[in-house]
């Protein structure tokens, strides 16, 4: 186990202490029982019955038919998204790896996965280091410059406190952070919005907020706990699934801003179609509502999958 692993899983067994996830309800950007206690995974396989689609597999490129693998990068950290169940770090699992899994599944592939950080994934799509990544990336204009997504969920950015603050009872626009610290992941949309709209608070005639970046989720909600931030900002799954949990100490404060979330790409990836219509197949044959119900995410449902489609506003 690398030492980024090691104390991601540590963080996540000692600090978040998420309990059995089998019945529970609903990630950041991107994850308690007893201290100490690892967090145990749903039961059982929600993709392991799939087939190969013929169809479906022939839209992919033929050196990736002849070879039948691909290269797959996973930001693996938070529950529900992807995070290791138990201190061994070997095998990660979450929303993101079973809908990878049953993509696979469908047009015949084997994914050779490899941990990486969120902000490493998108840059080393472009060097062709990786065929695809996942990490709850969502799907702005900004990113659809350089990089082609194929969406599978809406997710977006919330805000959540300590459940010892007993003062913030909502938060869902920039202006109720002004004269606080906020916490966020680096290279995410969290940490790109707080930067583009600094403004606010003095157009408010308020003190500005402090934005502190942090590099694992772990971390930001350690952080959180010991009073060096006010609030998090991070994926509305993945608060609310923190906030779920009576032990984590979380409260969740309210929705910002909705975002399609999808597999990532190099711009122009010959794999777009094939993926775009996997994750169509997992809609229409009733898989992909398991693995989001198996995740607690059915709020953030979509109907079909869209190839990089337009930020909503």
């Amino acid at each position: 186990m690398t030492p980024v692993r090691a104390q991601v899983s540590a963080v996540l067994a000692a600090v978040l202490l998420l309990p059995a996830l089998a019945a529970c309800g609903s990630d950041g950007t991107s994850g308690k029982e007893p201290a100490g206690a690892a967090s145990a995974a749903p039961s059982g396989d929600v993709v392991a019955a799939l087939k190969k689609d013929e169809a479906l597999a022939k839209l992919l490129p033929a050196d990736v038919r002849e070879r039948g693998t691909l290269k797959i990068a996973s930001s693996v950290g938070a529950a529900p998204s992807a995070y290791f169940p138990d201190a061994t770090g070997k095998k990660p699992v979450g929303l993101d790896i079973d809908l990878a899994d049953g993509v696979a599944k469908v047009l015949g592939l084997r994914l050779e996965r490899e941990e990486a950080s969120f902000e490493a994934i998108l840059p080393a799509l472009g060097s062709g280091k990786y065929d695809v990544g996942t990490g709850n990336f969502g799907v702005t204009d900004v990113r659809r410059k350089t990089i082609d997504f194929v969406t599978y969920i809406n997710d977006g950015q919330g805000f959540a406190v300590s459940k010892n603050d007993t003062t913030t009872k909502e938060v869902t626009r920039l202006d109720q952070l002004c004269g606080k610290t906020v916490g966020v992941g680096a290279g995410t949309t969290f940490e790109a919005t707080l930067d583009a709209n600094k403004s606010v608070c003095a157009k408010a005639g308020e003190k500005p907020y402090t934005v502190k970046v942090y590099s694992d989720n772990g971390a930001i909600l350690t952080s959180l706990q010991q009073g060096r931030i006010d609030i998090v900002m991070s994926t509305i799954n993945g608060l609310r699934y923190q906030a779920a949990q009576p032990a984590a100490g979380v409260k969740f404060l309210g929705e910002f801003h909705r975002l399609d979330v999808g597999f990532a790409f190099k711009k122009g990836s010959p794999l777009l179609k094939a993926f775009q219509g996997a994750v169509d197949e997992l809609i229409a044959d009733g898989t992909y509502q398991k693995i989001l119900q198996r995740w607690g995410t059915q709020d953030s449902a979509i109907k079909t999958s869209e190839i990089s489609p337009p930020e909503k506003k």
